[in-house]
C-alpha cells in the first residue's frame, strides 16, 4: 500500500505505474481516492471546528451559570446539543470515507523500482545470470516421481485416498533426503547470520491483509471455518506478521530471520503435465528467509537474499539461474523480484525453485511496522526469499544427481544429514 500523501501529490506517477503493470482498469481508483481524500479532509476540518466551538461554548456556559444567566446558558446548551448531532454525523461520514479509501489503496499497486523491466507477464521476464554448467546426460532421465518410486519413496495413490489430489506420502530414503535438505538449509542460513525460527502455522485475517493482495489471498489461502484464522501459504506471512503494530528501535535493525514451516496452498486452476507429481501441490515444507530493515538498506539486502539461494543450490552441484520478474509479473505489493530457477536435465530447461522479493514499505504500512529513528518514526522495509522448498528442490536434486545405473549421488554437504550416505541405491 503506497503513501496516500504520495498519491495525493503525485497522481500521474501512480497512474503511470499502474500502466506499467498493465492494470489499466485500476486507473479510475486514483482519482476516486483523491476525491474521497478531499471529502475526508473537509469533514475532518468541519469536525475540528465544531470541537473547538464546543470547548469555547462550554466555557461560556460555565461563566453564564456563574452569573445567574440561566436562560442564556440553556440556549448555549441547545447549541452544543445541535453541534453534537452534527459532529456525530461527520465522524460517521469520515469513518465511512476512510474505509473506502483504504479499500481502494489496498488495490492500487506499489510503485515498482525503476530498474524493473516492463512486460505484460512472465513470458517477458529477463534472465540475469547463470550459475553452473547445465548438463544433459547421455542416458534417459525418468520423471521425478518414477525416480522416487524406484526407491519406494513416494505414494501419491494412498495420499489421494486420504486427502485427495495434490498430496503425497514420502517414505524411506526420499523422506530422509527431504528432511536432510531442510536441515541443511536451516544450518546454511544460520551460518549466514540469520536467526532460526519456527513460527505459527496459522494467522489472523489482519495479518493476511497486511502481507498480501486480495487476489493472492483468494488464489492461495485456506480459511479455517468458523474462526478468524488462515493456514499459511509460506512462513514469510507469519514472520512479517511477527512485527505487526510494533515500533522497532533503529539500532536493533536489521532483523534477519530464517524460518521453517509447512505451507498450504489452494493452487487453483489447471496445470500442465510438467506440474504433476510434487511440483504443484497443496501441502509442502519450506525454509524461508525474511529481513526487516531501514529503507536505505533494502536494495543491499535484496542482493544478499537471492545470492543465498544461488549459493545453497550450487553447494549441492545444481545449476541455477536468476530471472528478474517484469512489471506485469510482479505481485501488487512488490517493488522488485527475482526468481531462482534450477536446471532440469530431463526437460532441458530451467524451472522455478524460489522467489526473492523487496516489498519496500508496503507490508509495513499495512501492518504498522515502524522504526524509531533519530529524526522520528518511519516505516520499515520488508524482504523475503525462499531458501529451499524441498518438493521442487527434490526434482532438481534427483535429476541432476541421477547416475546411469539408477543410483543417486549425495553431495558432500548433505552426507552428514544422511548418516554419511554417499549415494542412494
Amino acid at each position: 500500500m503506497i503513501d496516500i500523501k504520495f498519491l495525493r501529490e503525485n497522481p500521474d506517477i501512480v497512474k503511470e505505474n499502474i500502466k506499467k503493470k498493465f492494470q489499466d482498469s485500476k486507473l479510475p481508483l486514483v482519482d476516486e481516492v483523491i476525491e474521497l481524500d478531499s471529502e475526508v479532509r473537509k469533514a475532518q476540518q468541519e469536525a475540528d471546528d465544531i470541537r473547538a466551538s464546543r470547548n469555547k461554548i462550554s466555557k461560556e456556559i460555565g461563566a453564564l451559570m456563574a452569573q445567574g444567566k440561566r436562560e442564556e446558558a440553556e440556549a448555549k446548551k441547545a447549541e452544543v446539543a445541535a453541534n453534537a448531532a452534527r459532529l456525530s454525523d461527520l465522524e460517521a461520514k469520515e469513518s465511512e470515507l476512510r474505509d473506502k479509501i483504504k479499500k481502494n489503496m489496498m488495490i492500487i499497486p506499489n510503485i515498482i523500482d525503476p530498474s524493473v523491466p516492463i512486460g505484460k507477464d512472465d513470458s517477458e521476464n529477463v534472465e540475469i545470470q547463470k550459475y553452473g554448467e547445465p548438463v544433459v546426460p547421455d542416458f534417459e532421465i525418468p520423471y521425478h516421481t518414477e525416480i522416487m518410486e524406484k526407491f519406494h519413496g513416494i505414494d501419491m495413490d494412498a495420499a489421494g485416498r486420504v486427502a485427495g489430489n495434490g498430496f503425497y506420502y514420502l517414505m524411506g530414503d526420499i523422506a530422509r533426503l527431504h528432511s536432510a535438505v531442510i536441515s541443511y538449509a536451516r544450518d546454511f542460513m544460520i551460518g549466514r547470520g540469520f536467526t532460526y525460527c519456527v513460527p505459527p502455522f496459522m494467522i489472523r485475517s489482519a495479518v493476511v491483509d497486511g502481507v498480501m493482495s486480495f487476489a493472492e489471498m483468494d488464489a492461495m489461502m485456506y480459511k479455517i471455518e468458523g474462526e478468524d484464522l488462515y493456514l499459511i501459504g509460506t512462513s514469510e506471512h507469519s514472520m512479517i506478521g511477527k512485527f505487526i503494530d510494533t515500533i522497532i528501535p533503529e539500532e536493533e535493525l536489521p532483523h534477519t530471520l530464517t524460518s521453517y514451516s509447512p505451507c498450504f496452498r489452494k493452487e487453483k486452476g489447471a496445470h500442465g503435465i510438467e506440474e504433476r507429481g510434487v511440483y504443484r501441490i497443496h501441502q509442502f515444507e519450506k525454509q524461508e528467509m525474511i529481513v526487516v530493515c531501514k529503507p536505505e538498506e533494502s536494495p543491499v539486502w535484496f542482493e544478499k537474499l537471492w545470492q543465498n539461494t544461488v549459493d545453497l543450490f550450487r553447494s549441492m552441484d545444481i545449476p541455477v539461474r536468476t530471472i528478474e520478474c517484469c512489471s506485469g509479473d510482479l505481485a501488487d505489493l512488490k517493488v522488485k523480484s527475482y526468481d531462482v530457477e534450477a536446471w532440469s536435465p530431463r526437460q532441458k530447461k530451467y524451472f522455478e525453485v524460489g522467489s526473492c522479493s523487496n516489498l519496500g514499505d508496503a507490508q509495513a504500512r499495512r501492518l504498522r511496522i515502524r522504526i524509531n529513528g533519530k529524526n522520528g518514526k518511519y516505516f520499515a522495509h520488508t524482504l523475503n526469499n525462499t531458501v529451499v522448498a524441498p518438493p521442487r528442490m527434490l526434482i532438481a536434486f534427483l535429476e541432476n544427481n541421477l547416475q546411469a545405473d539408477g543410483s543417486v549421488r549425495i553431495p558432500e554437504v548433505l552426507r552428514p544429514y544422511m548418516g554419511g550416505m554417499a549415494e542412494m541405491r
